[in-house]
This record gives structure tokens, sequence and C-alpha cells, in this order.
């Protein structure tokens, strides 16, 4: 399953005026889109969007044991959002261990679960989370968790009612303006070699195209 460019850009447009709009499982901070779309590819095989959110603080500790009973996880009201786990019970989502996941609650609050998206959650910009993944990609030679560093952000929370949304990001990826170099060269940029480059951008091309429907991880730095 693959998107064309026009219907990436509307899920885009979906996912910005949720976050922008609604209570979300966690403060999210910033919204990225990266790799393929940002390229100006049609159709798109794998929309890749990341999100900078914030950790939660004095939200209601003391509702945790309420959506224990409830729901059957852990930490509602100090990991995510109480208010928000009452108004979207279907989407809490938890780790193997039974504790509150954001990354995976906010996937299931912005996505569709057969929809080809990579949702990517973290702590930190995305700018400085790919140098991040660099240098662990790098020291452990597994370069499947690289962070493509082709992107563009489409919305900020800047402190308005409702964020501000890059209307110039949105114009460039519905007519395939965004001018980048290849993935290679992306990675030279960054300090890689040129054979590691090429190595590490095959790796993670073939990684991509072995992914299916929505897939999420989550990251803190």
């Amino acid at each position: 399953m693959s998107l064309s460019r026009e219907t990436a850009v509307a899920r885009l447009r979906e996912i910005v005026e949720t976050v922008s709009t609604e209570r979300t499982a966690v403060p999210v901070r910033e919204v990225w889109v990266y790799g393929d779309v940002v390229l100006g590819v049609d159709p798109v095989d794998r929309l890749d969007v990341y999100l900078t959110k914030d950790l939660l603080f004095k939200d209601a500790p003391d509702r945790e044991p309420e959506f224990e009973e409830r729901l059957g996880v852990e930490g509602v009201g100090k990991t995510v959002s109480a208010a928000w786990a009452e108004e979207h019970p279907d989407c809490v989502r938890a780790t193997a261990n039974g504790h509150a996941a954001p990354e995976k609650c906010l996937a299931a609050h912005l996505l569709e679960p057969d929809e080809p998206i990579h949702l990517e959650v973290c702590n930190t910009g995305f700018e400085n989370n790919v140098t991040q993944r660099l240098e662990g990609a790098r020291a452990r030679e597994d370069y499947t968790q690289l962070l493509d560093p082709r992107a563009a952000c489409l919305w900020v929370d800047d402190g308005d009612e409702d964020g501000t949304t890059s209307e110039g990001a949105f114009r460039k990826l519905a007519e395939g303006e965004f001018v980048f170099p290849t993935l290679s060269d992306s990675l030279e940029m960054l300090g890689m070699g040129e054979d590691e480059a090429d190595e590490a951008a095959a790796e993670l091309r073939a990684y991509h195209e072995e992914q299916d429907g929505v897939t999420v991880r989550g990251d803190v730095v």
C-alpha cells in the first residue's frame, strides 16, 4: 500500500490539525516529516512523521489506580494524561510490562492501523535526535536505527492558541519543491565516510522497504 503525494500531504494536514486542536496523550511541541515525501516522490511508499514531545508533569497521579482497574494499564495520570485517557480510552496502549506507552498512545490516536506510516516520538528535537541516532547506529553498527536527516518542520507549539503551522513547508510538500541531496550524501555531511555512508543508506532503505502498516518508535534522550 502506498499513498499519492496529494493524499500524504492531506494526512499530514490532518495529523497537524489533531495535534494543534485536540488534547493528546502527552504534550507535543513539534511535528516534522522526513524521508520520501519531502523528496517529492509520488507515490509515497511510507510516510515518516516525527513528533517532539514533552514529558508529562503534574497531571493526575492519584487517578492511576482508577485507570489501572478500568483499563488494566499502569501509569495513566503519570506517563500519559488522565484527561486524555478519559476522552480516548480505546487509544490507551501499554508496553509489554503493562505500563502506559506515550508513543503507542499517540499512534493510536493519530493513525489508522493499516496506514503506511512510521511515527517517531522523542523528547528532543528532530535535528538533535538525528545526531544522537547517528552516533548510536555507528556504535552498534546497526544502520537501520538511523533517522533520515532530510526533513521539514510542519508545526510548532510556540505559545499561540493552536501553535504555528508552516504553510510554506506544506506548499513545498504539495508541489515537490524541497531540494535535498541523496541519503548517502546527507550522511556524509554528518561525518560519515563515503563507503560507510553508501552502506548505511542501502541498509536503511532495505529496512524501510520491509516495514508494513503503522510502525512506531519512542525515544528518550
